[in-house]
């Protein structure tokens, strides 16, 4: 099974349609963006390349994509096949900093545990340019959201970590179960296969430690806010240095 087939070629139109969704949500920030500028853009953990796909204006654009996953990056390979401004990355050490107009990652740190978290967030902050913006999407797994996945996945795969009853409870009133499991996606390479469990709000304050938070918006109804959407995105920018010190002391 592909990464499409677990996304926007799921076999659930309504969750074909979100997915498709979150993606165009993610990339209004480019929207804005003057014509004559060429953008030097990051998908990192890119999946099958699809975001990369789907900007406006793809053909005056650099983006890179990083996927450290081998079957993911041989996904987004052939999904960006004839796309010549596209390069492809698998190590990250090798860029210069400060590299990127911006930074996208979507559907990742969901998955992160504490460490790969760290090493994430280091990496962005390395690779964006001090005038650059990071783009981060998580999912909303918290509340009424919580609910209505939780029961979806229920009739999937009722029993499965995600799908059991005291654990969507728990995150319906705001206190997600914290043992979520740990498996391998490759050899090395710890993740969290289920997104249930995941706060995106420990995540903002994170994010806090080492950027501004410029905006936060959700999808795919932004004026309904956390209440009713499946989706949470940051856009940020680089904090001064003094300033990311001085919160780091206030910890």
């Amino acid at each position: 099974m592909t990464y499409a087939d677990l996304t926007t070629r799921d076999r659930n139109p309504v969750k074909r349609w979100l997915q498709r969704r979150r993606l165009a949500d993610a990339l209004k920030v480019l929207r804005a963006e003057s014509a004559g500028d060429r953008l030097r853009i990051l998908d990192f953990g890119a999946g099958n390349g699809e975001l990369v796909r789907q900007m406006p204006g793809i053909a005056s654009i650099e983006a890179w994509v990083y996927e450290p996953t081998p079957a993911l990056m041989a996904e987004a390979r052939g999904n960006l096949a004839g796309f010549d401004t596209v390069r492809f990355v698998q190590d990250l050490d090798s860029i210069e900093p400060g590299t990127f107009d911006y930074v996208f990652c979507l559907e990742v740190f969901e998955h992160l545990p504490e460490q790969e978290t760290t090493e994430a967030l280091k990496a962005i902050h390395r690779l964006l340019k001090h005038s650059g913006r990071a783009v981060i999407g998580v999912p909303h797994e918290l509340f009424l959201p919580a609910l209505f996945k939780g029961l979806f996945r229920m009739a999937r795969r009722h029993g499965d970590f995600d799908a059991r009853t005291d654990h969507i409870l728990s995150a319906l009133v705001g206190r997600p179960p914290s043992n979520r499991p740990v498996a391998e996606i490759f050899p090395g390479a710890r993740f969290h296969l289920h997104h249930l469990g995941f706060d995106h709000r420990a995540l903002q304050r994170r994010l806090r430690e080492q950027f501004q938070l410029l905006d936060r918006y959700f999808s795919p109804f932004p004026i309904l806010g956390a209440a009713l959407n499946s989706e949470v995105y940051f856009v940020l920018a680089k904090a001064p240095a003094e300033m990311a010190d001085e919160r780091r002391g206030h910890r």
